[in-house]
């Protein structure tokens, strides 16, 4: 069943139902016969005047309910706030924690933009707290909120536009705008417009699911998408070299430097996401006595907080990044660094659930603390110019220098994408850069081209 124009009203004919006399109104919507009682004929003949106007108007019937869709609308049109919260239910028991948050994130960002007036309207980071911590955070609503959050979440709810305003593309416009800027008032990346724009549109589209807009009013509005920078920046890529002074210089850092070191490795010698990296266990890794080892990697335990996951830990039990749950990711690693795993598990073992990197109560490594290790590395083993640049400002970029290195030597990038965990066409749109100092070895061989024809 859905919407049709083939609607046959017929008279209002008289009842009697148990001494009563009633008034019954009997319409087709397709295939579907409908009808309605009312205590009098002049309340039968107004209603049946209603459906008609309907009809020599031109407006869709529901075949369901036999309304007209306007009126259907009406009759289920919510505020703003409520249906956002509908959406955020509907799509919490599916989503990874992470996706989570960047759907509270983009609630409550679009949220402030929909109101009716500013009057009496909590200041920004009274209306963040609120919405992102409680409002769309399902995980939340068992629990008594603060009283200062229960009245800027009361104040929301009275204020927010009903969702049938957002037919109206200056209206969306603002929800627009408001996903191009950040809470200081600075322009957001590209990146986080497109990513909250996409959550919007997909709110919409329940909107229209549930029957409260008649079709998704986004695409009206005419707004140039900028363009994400996706592609790696060259300058934050180490070349091999680099790569080893920056590990040496982790193992320099002290007992939990030295615990680390492997831990990087993996991010540089596999090609590892942090989050596969802290899950790495003794039973994924084959380590032979000498020559090239394997990693069998089967999930990751990314950091979203507490509130966020089912399990109220705060790391999530996840698959493998945009694979099938239980697909197993397989990766050969070289036999210097198939050694360095064989030294940390000799020297240091593993936690009772046989993971090979802890902290010293035997937790999931945390980002503040490799962060810490790292950032003290990195001075140490980059000069102050490297240091003052982007050359592996983050620990995840020696992820981005492994996929390089890889394709700079000349792996098929079919091979590197199975082994990075990413599809072939996002591979070389994303990592297909060079190496530090490549442009200088790229410059020789066209030199050494040339001289041969001269």
């Amino acid at each position: 069943m859905g919407k049709t124009y083939d609607v046959r009203i017929w008279a209002v004919r008289q009842r009697k139902d148990r001494g009563q006399s009633s008034a019954e109104l009997r319409w087709r919507v397709g295939n579907t016969p409908h009808s309605q009682t009312f205590s009098t004929k002049t309340l039968a003949d107004g209603r049946r005047a209603e459906l008609l106007t309907a009809v020599n108007n031109g407006e869709p019937f529901d075949e369901a309910t036999g309304l007209p869709l306007r009126e259907l609308r009406e009759r289920n049109d919510v505020s703003w706030y409520r249906h956002a919260r509908d959406y955020i239910e509907m799509k919490w028991p599916t989503s990874p924690a992470k996706t989570r948050t960047t759907l509270a994130d983009a609630m409550a960002t679009a949220t402030p933009a929909l109101v009716s007036t500013r009057r009496g309207m909590p200041d920004t980071m009274e209306l963040r707290h609120a919405l992102y911590g409680w409002a769309f955070n399902c995980n939340r609503w068992t629990e008594e909120p603060p009283a200062a959050v229960a009245r800027t979440l009361a104040w929301v709810e009275r204020n927010t536009l009903p969702v049938s305003a957002l037919d109206d593309p200056l209206v969306i416009r603002k929800v627009l705008t408001a996903f191009t800027l950040r809470l200081d008032g600075a322009k957001a990346a590209p990146s986080t417009f497109k990513r909250k724009r996409a959550i919007f549109h997909n709110a919409l589209g329940f909107a229209v699911e549930a029957r409260r807009l008649p079709h998704n009013p986004l695409t009206q509005v005419q707004w140039a998408v900028p363009p994400a920078v996706d592609e790696v920046d060259p300058g934050c890529v180490v070349n091999p070299r680099q790569a080893r002074a920056l590990l040496e210089a982790v193992a320099e850092q002290g007992a939990r430097g030295q615990h680390l070191k492997a831990f990087f490795g993996c991010l540089y010698h596999a090609g590892m996401r942090p989050a596969e990296a802290v899950w790495l266990r003794r039973e994924n890794c084959d380590l032979p006595l000498s020559g090239w080892g394997t990693l069998h990697l089967d999930g990751s335990r990314p950091r979203v907080g507490r509130g966020w996951t089912d399990s109220g830990a705060p790391h999530d039990t996840r698959g493998l990044k945009w694979r099938p749950e239980k697909e197993i990711r397989h990766v050969p690693i070289p036999p210097e660094f198939t050694a360095m795993l064989r030294e940390h598990l000799d020297t240091y073992g593993t936690a009772s659930d046989g993971r090979l990197f802890r902290t010293l109560r035997g937790g999931i490594v945390q980002e503040s603390g490799y962060g810490e290790v790292w950032a003290r590395a990195r001075k140490q083993a980059l000069t102050p110019q490297q240091y003052a640049s982007p050359l592996a400002a983050r620990p995840y970029d020696l992820r981005h220098a492994c996929v390089s290195l890889w394709l700079n030597s000349g792996v098929d990038p079919v091979e590197v994408a199975r082994r990075a965990g990413h599809s072939v066409a996002v591979l070389l749109k994303v990592y297909a850069k060079c190496l530090d100092g490549a442009t200088a070895m790229a410059n020789a061989r066209i030199d050494e081209a040339l001289s041969r024809w001269s």
